[in-house]
């Protein structure tokens, strides 16, 4: 009754006019989760998993309207594969479990080519079947690393214009800011106005690098299986009180 009647002081005080469009959020505390209970990993990753539609359901209530869930880096791919090969199906089981709502648009950002192609096939399948849904945009960031992300977005704009036959020299001439941003994982979306980060780990660990140049940060201490929607609330909160001050 307690937690019910301070979640709801805290909601009244928000301003829907100060919303977060694109929130980002790094789900960590998994395996230190499962370690706390004297579970296993993969029991601490499927209860992280269990999270996400509720957390969802809480980024639509209050307005938000794009969502990217930091799921799987690159560096994560160098685990063991006993560890690796669970996390991975229940990543896949989950995009399936979300599609299955009809609720969202559900899209896979990553560098998908490092991934098992049966996997990086359903993810790609999800998105397909999720395309015309009208709710929430949902990244699943898998396979993701802020540093490959640049790399390939360079990639693709140099291959794009070796195709129109431009000259390095003709496009060092024009290329800016947006040249890259039209090349990024997340082409199209804004950027993220709000990341989260849980588990009490204070830093960005390469997510979300060149969008996030302007976002405000939010690290909580909560595990994220433990994440409620209390503590959102209070991120969100956190955020309509800030003075957004871009490029400086």
């Amino acid at each position: 009754m307690l937690y019910g009647t301070y979640a709801g002081r805290v909601r009244r005080q928000l301003d829907p006019a100060r919303t977060p469009r694109h929130v980002g959020v790094i789900l960590d505390g998994n395996r230190r989760w499962a370690s706390v209970k004297g579970s296993s990993s993969e029991t601490g990753h499927r209860a992280g998993a269990a999270r996400i539609a509720e957390f969802l359901g809480w980024c639509e209530e209050a307005g938000v309207e794009v969502v990217t869930l930091w799921l799987l880096s690159t560096d994560n791919l160098q685990r063991d594969p006993a560890e690796l090969a669970p996390l991975l199906s229940i990543i896949d089981e989950t995009a399936h479990d979300l599609a299955a709502l009809g609720r969202w648009r559900i899209q896979p950002v990553g560098a998908l080519d490092l991934l098992p192609d049966d996997f990086s096939a359903s993810l790609k399948g999800v998105a397909e079947q999720t395309a015309t849904n009208d709710g929430l945009q949902v990244n699943m960031a898998v396979g993701y690393g802020g540093r490959r992300e640049l790399v390939d977005a360079v990639r693709s704009l140099l291959q794009e214009h070796h195709g129109k036959g431009t000259s390095l020299d003709d496009l060092a001439q024009v290329l800016d800011a947006e040249h890259i941003s039209d090349h990024l994982y997340t082409k199209g979306q804004p950027d993220p106005d709000l990341v989260i980060r849980t588990s009490g780990e204070q830093r960005l660990s390469g997510f979300l690098l060149w969008q996030s140049a302007h976002s405000e940060f939010y690290f909580c201490e909560a595990l994220w299986p433990d994440f409620r929607e209390v503590d959102f609330l209070r991120a969100l909160r956190a955020y309509a009180q800030r003075e957004r001050r871009f490029g400086s």
